[in-house]
């Protein structure tokens, strides 16, 4: 192989087909997905250039012992450790190598502190960290190349329905599924296909390999702003009981959009094996692949850089509300086709004034937009006394702890499933779901804690900083404020048995979780809060 200047993650993938190696920041060095090993010691592969390792050993998840590697995949499955499986290959590869270099079973602690260098946010960890400390003894259930559902008690069918009700997009579930053998787009797209990037001028660069597309498209690297967030929409006026604004979130899919195509084709979806949270809805990468095959009359496949994802992939609109306890009130929301719609779903007594701001782009189908808010908002009010202590300290109310026990809430979402959560007093997370028949607890279960996990941050430390002129400043993975394993506290989730049709339930659960922290938080009027043990953009 000729030395060109890449990096080990583009020789790997796209000369020698190693694709277990995912591209989820490259070259920020920050998502964790491309770690392999190089002379046994975990290394992430896009900041490493190719001829660093010349002489050296590199070991991609493919070249470890099968028996690891079924074993690894097996305790992920068991646990419910993957959900779309794009960060999984990687997170492996390091708790892996920790557990060979120690020679037994990895702690909770030494889990935790592995996964400092990673990002997944689809599981919210807890599952992950089970897997890593179960018994390294312990055999697989199956092989990782068995058939799916050979062997197992555990309907793998029944699973993926679970899944993809709960992720919005089809998605499998099994050993493979940990190993990142999911069918991803830009993994199955023909080794000899031309490969085109966004340049700067609204088009597309496109070059036989990755580094030529990106060096002709003048690819500029992302940074981490010093930019304080801002809260684009104000509150407005009025007699409320509560009041709430929220700012720029950024959806954070670990794998970044891509498609490929072959000259009068029909183009690979970027939802494979994953809903990215309903932000690839949109993407504008399946049509530009078939346009440019059918120009070059050759496959080509379209790919986003991570700081491409984060500058034209959508958000979720942000608000700013005033709420009184009878539930009526006022929110005004960035302007979003249906995001109306979606407010009155659950909550008809609110007004909605959409209004214009400058910012990045905006999508009513981004998880819950719109009426999680809304039912978070209502679940709040709707606790005894929040609107008597929200009085009687005037508009700054919010920032008191809640009595002890009184941080729960209980939400119903526009498509049926129900949830109540609670935060103790350690901080913990409790869940109760309902959502019919569950088909597979340990799949939903994992939804339900990546929920909580998701609903954390949202209140608590997630935000994007973005310029007056609206242009994103906060272009890399650790700015996100996305909180990691070591910020989260355990979630015990309960399912309710039902027998009815199965409904999303974990939707439910991420409005429920958030309502109980910002009452757990004393109802700050901005989020994210900056509670303690959730500012991880530091």
């Amino acid at each position: 192989m000729v030395d060109d200047g890449c990096s080990l993650l583009e020789a790997l993938r796209d000369r020698l087909g190693r694709r277990s190696a995912k591209d989820g920041c490259s070259p920020q060095g920050q998502c964790g997905c491309c770690t392999v090993w190089v002379d046994g010691a975990a290394r992430v592969a896009c900041v490493t250039p190719v001829r660093r390792v010349a002489g050296r050993s590199v070991t991609t998840l493919e070249g470890l012992d099968p028996a690891v590697r079924d074993r690894w995949a097996g305790a992920f499955l068991d646990h419910g450790a993957s959900q779309c499986g794009f960060c999984t290959p990687g997170i492996i590869m390091r708790l892996a190598a920790q557990e060979a270099r120690q020679g037994g079973s990895l702690t909770e602690d030494q889990a935790e502190s592995a996964l400092l260098a990673h990002l997944c946010r689809c599981t919210g960890w807890q599952t992950i960290v089970e897997a890593a400390t179960a018994p390294a003894t312990a055999p697989a259930t199956v092989p990782a190349t068995a058939p799916a559902g050979a062997g197992r008690t555990r309907d793998l069918a029944a699973a993926a329905r679970r899944a993809r009700l709960e992720g919005g997009a089809v998605q499998a579930v099994g050993a493979e599924v940990a190993l990142g053998l999911g069918g991803f787009a830009d993994d199955t797209a023909p080794a000899d296909a031309l490969v085109a990037v966004p340049d700067a001028a609204g088009g597309w660069a496109v070059g036989e390999t990755l580094s030529e597309a990106r060096a002709a498209a003048g690819k500029v690297q992302g940074r981490r702003t010093t930019l304080e967030l801002t809260w684009p929409i104000e509150i407005p006026l009025g007699d409320w009981d509560l009041r709430l604004a929220t700012t720029w979130v950024e959806p954070a899919y670990l794998e970044t959009d891509a498609s490929w195509c072959l000259p009068g084709g029909e183009p690979v979806t970027p939802l494979a094996n994953g809903g990215a949270f309903g932000a690839k809805t949109t993407s504008p990468v399946g049509r530009a692949a078939r346009e440019l095959a059918d120009r070059h009359g050759r496959a080509v496949r379209v790919v986003f850089s991570r700081e491409d994802a984060v500058r034209w992939g959508p958000k979720r609109p942000p608000l700013a509300a005033g709420v009184r306890a009878d539930g009526t009130g006022l929110v005004r929301v960035a302007r979003t086709a249906g995001i109306v719609e979606a407010i009155a779903s659950v909550a008809p007594g609110l007004e909605v004034e959409e209004v214009d701001v400058p910012g990045p782009p905006t999508s009513a189908a981004i998880r819950g937009a719109g009426w999680m808010e809304a039912a978070v908002l209502l679940a709040a009010v709707g606790q005894a006394g929040v609107a008597g202590r929200a009085a009687a300290a005037g508009p700054t109310a919010a920032a008191r702890p809640a009595a002890a026990g009184r941080a729960r809430a209980a939400v119903s979402a526009p498509g049926g499933g129900r949830a109540e959560a609670g935060i103790g007093s350690d901080g913990g997370i409790s869940v109760r779901v309902a959502c019919g028949d569950p088909l597979d607890e340990v799949v939903l279960r994992s939804y339900c804690i990546g929920a909580a996990h998701m609903a954390l941050g949202w209140v608590r430390s997630e935000g994007l900083a973005v310029d007056p002129q609206g242009e994103i400043q906060d272009l890399t993975i650790r700015s996100f404020g996305i909180l990691r394993a070591k910020d989260m506290p355990r979630v015990e989730v309960e399912i309710e048995a039902g027998s009815g049709p199965a409904v999303n339930g974990s939707d439910a659960v991420m409005a429920a979780v958030a309502a109980a922290v910002w009452l757990a938080d004393g109802l700050p009027e901005r989020w994210p809060g900056r509670q303690a043990g959730g500012a991880s953009r530091q």
